[in-house]
């Protein structure tokens, strides 16, 4: 399947008191739609207030990126932790971020979880709906951004919420349609003209090219840029512009 339009993501506010990784307000001019980090694998008050505030005057869409408690590990570390606990975690977590969206003028309109919890509720089936109860118990029917097939939008789509597929412009994929673990070789793609080719041919044709050399079908209707790659700025602004020129629309899907 290909779409005529496409949402750009990336995540953002990915900083701690005074260091900062992501260039939040330069990432805020070429993406539609911003996963802020909520304090569990990194972001504070400070952060999050400010992110949102930049990305309402932006017209950027407002995302709670959750996580496992992992400030330490950046929400990379499997973790086991109690579905009732991880569901008010969830909760916890978008609640926090509403405030400071509401300040700036706007909303949390949709959820994606981050790093090992993402991972996990691809396969997990009591995790992803841990997930799900903890979105509903926000009290919000937020559509839940995730991969294609993943067990999360499964049981999204059975309490009702509404899914968003995704894919991944600058991570490699496995021959089944997956993320290659971060830890593995190659896991990361940074060379430019890679990651525009395959935003293109995502966005367009609705394949990629697996890290064996598999052609492999990819249902997305945004495309996440991690803001956490280097030259992520750059590698942002050339994805948009060929994206526009191949006349594929670049807006949210919210």
């Amino acid at each position: 399947m290909t779409w005529a339009t496409i949402d750009l993501n990336a995540d953002l506010g990915e900083g701690f008191g005074r260091w900062r990784l992501t260039d939040d307000e330069q990432l805020l001019s070429v993406v539609t739609s911003a996963n802020v980090a909520c304090g569990f694998h990194a972001g504070d008050a400070p952060t999050m207030r400010r992110v949102c505030a930049l990305a309402a005057e932006h017209s950027v869409r407002i995302g709670a990126q959750v996580s496992y408690r992992d400030l330490a590990g950046f929400g990379r570390r499997a973790m086991d932790v109690p579905a009732d606990e991880l569901a008010a975690e969830i909760a916890y977590q978008i609640g926090a971020l509403e405030v400071f969206a509401r300040a700036a003028g706007s909303r949390v309109s949709y959820v994606k979880p981050h790093g090992a919890l993402y991972n996990r509720v691809v396969r997990d089936e009591e995790q992803a709906a841990a997930v799900v109860e903890g979105v509903l118990l926000s009290g919000e029917r937020l559509p839940l951004l995730g991969l294609p097939g993943s067990m999360l939008h499964t049981m999204a789509e059975k309490a009702g919420l509404p899914v968003i597929t995704e894919a991944f412009a600058d991570r490699a994929y496995t021959a089944e349609g997956t993320l290659v673990p971060r830890g593995e070789d190659g896991a990361v793609l940074t060379d430019g003209a890679t990651v525009v080719e395959r935003s293109v041919s995502m966005a367009r044709f609705g394949v990629i090219t697996s890290r064996c050399g598999r052609s492999v079908p990819v249902r997305a209707r945004s495309l996440c840029l991690h803001g956490d790659t280097p030259g992520a700025v750059s590698l942002a602004r050339q994805v948009r512009r060929q994206l526009e020129t191949a006349g594929v629309r670049v807006e949210s899907f919210v």
